[in-house]
């Protein structure tokens, strides 16, 4: 592995760079209470359960569509879908740097948005639809003309995913679904919802669970509430099918394989965010070590002092620790395959994530008060990276990953 940047990415970064500049910085600042201290408040319907406001996603939805014009928002899609076939390490590289800018409309990570796009249920359905499906989804996805939430988590199982309790039952023509589901993401919009049931097996088994497409305006589906989370706004809604009638040509992917297809969404996302994480991490350092600098306490400079030099140094040792490794597996990733470094790709979710928190962490307390404040971003950084160490596989989830195969169960899918 060549450790430099590769040519033809550093030059996209470039690119990227005076796209922001000249783009998308002028667009924030036509905003500036999304991103200033006010940024919850504003982003926030508080009386609307706590969902995001309509002018904050018509905001983000300008930003997607000159991203898309530009030609960086497909980046890591196929040429086939007007994409540049970026590769994993391209796409860590991008999303690191566009990271350690900090937040704005750029990259704002509380809403997974960002001129370089992720788009994961777009790779599974490239992966496990349909012609017809891909037909019917693939575009609108891109563009947002078709939103979709992903329905695996239920109240009383997450991580135990295969122990879910909603059911699908063969009806003439299709199948009813009938369960609940929770951290539903995407609902207060979704037009469609990827809900997976259980048709056949046992509680426990990997096998027997499906993935539906399901529309949002079915008979029997219903957002029953939002929950409010440390981070505001919520997309995260609690759902309950009640006999939700849908097709056989509403199945993505196999029937009883819809494990495999959820795994390529947590697949897509976890090295990409686990780059985020570093990006964030690095912006949190820089901040600190800024503040550092400039503050003077007792009459001399705060970074003079060795008890705000050291827990830097070892930050900054860390960022470049878990850079490496980053870049590392994503290089791992498009030569080898997502099974064959699975335990790559969770340390590097593990330690990143970790590692965001704990940059935001330090930064507020170098910076004191000043860093606990929203004025700051550091809070802000600190409170939405928080739920990366639970969501899409938690810390201990990826730690049962990386001991699995430490101890010879390389898993198969």
């Amino acid at each position: 592995m060549d450790f430099a940047i590769p040519a033809d990415v550093a030059a996209t970064l470039e690119d990227l760079d005076r796209f922001i500049a000249a783009e998308i910085a002028p667009l924030e600042a036509e905003h500036p209470q999304f991103f200033d201290h006010r940024r919850e408040h504003a982003r926030t319907d508080w009386e609307r359960d706590g969902v995001p406001r309509t002018d904050w996603e018509e905001l983000l939805a300008e930003m997607r569509r000159r991203a898309d014009a530009a030609g960086f928002l497909r980046y890591a899609l196929p040429s086939s879908v007007g994409g540049s076939d970026g590769t994993s390490l391209a796409m860590a590289i991008i999303r690191e740097h566009l990271a350690s800018k900090g937040n704005g409309l750029h990259n704002d990570l509380q809403n997974e948005s960002s001129v370089v796009g992720n788009f994961p249920i777009v790779h599974m359905f490239l992966a496990a639809g349909t012609e017809a499906q891909q037909a019917a989804f693939v575009e609108g996805l891109v563009t947002g003309d078709i939103r979709m939430g992903f329905g695996l988590t239920e109240p009383d199982h997450g991580s135990d995913a295969t122990w879910m309790e909603t059911t699908a039952e063969r009806v003439d023509g299709g199948w009813a679904i009938s369960g609940r589901k929770r951290w539903n993401t995407g609902l207060h919009t979704a037009t469609h919802d990827l809900v997976f049931a259980r048709t056949s097996g046992e509680p426990g088994q990997a096998d027997g669970i499906t993935c539906f497409i399901v529309p949002t305006d079915a008979d029997g589906f219903s957002v029953d509430r939002f929950l409010w989370t440390f981070n505001m706004p919520t997309d995260h809604a609690e759902v309950t099918l009640d006999r939700v009638e849908v097709g056989e040509a509403d199945v993505l992917g196999d029937v009883g394989r819809g494990l495999a297809v959820a795994q390529m969404f947590v697949h897509e996302n976890r090295i990409r965010q686990a780059a985020s994480s570093v990006g964030a991490a690095r912006y949190c350092l820089g901040r600190a070590v800024s503040y550092a600098s400039e503050r003077v306490v007792f009459g001399r400079p705060l970074w003079t002092n060795q008890a705000i030099q050291f827990p830097l140094a070892e930050l900054a040792t860390e960022v470049e620790l878990v850079s490496t490794l980053v870049r590392r597996t994503a290089w791992e990733l498009d030569h080898r395959g997502q099974m064959e470094v699975s335990d790559r790709v969770a340390m590097c979710n593990y330690r990143a994530n970790r590692l965001a928190c704990d940059a935001a962490d330090q930064a507020m307390q170098t910076m004191g008060g000043w860093g606990y404040s929203r004025h700051e971003q550091v809070e802000h950084i600190y409170r939405h990276h928080r739920r990366y160490r639970i969501t899409e596989g938690s810390d201990e989830i990826q730690l049962r990953r990386i001991a699995g195969v430490m101890f010879g169960r390389r898993p198969k899918g």
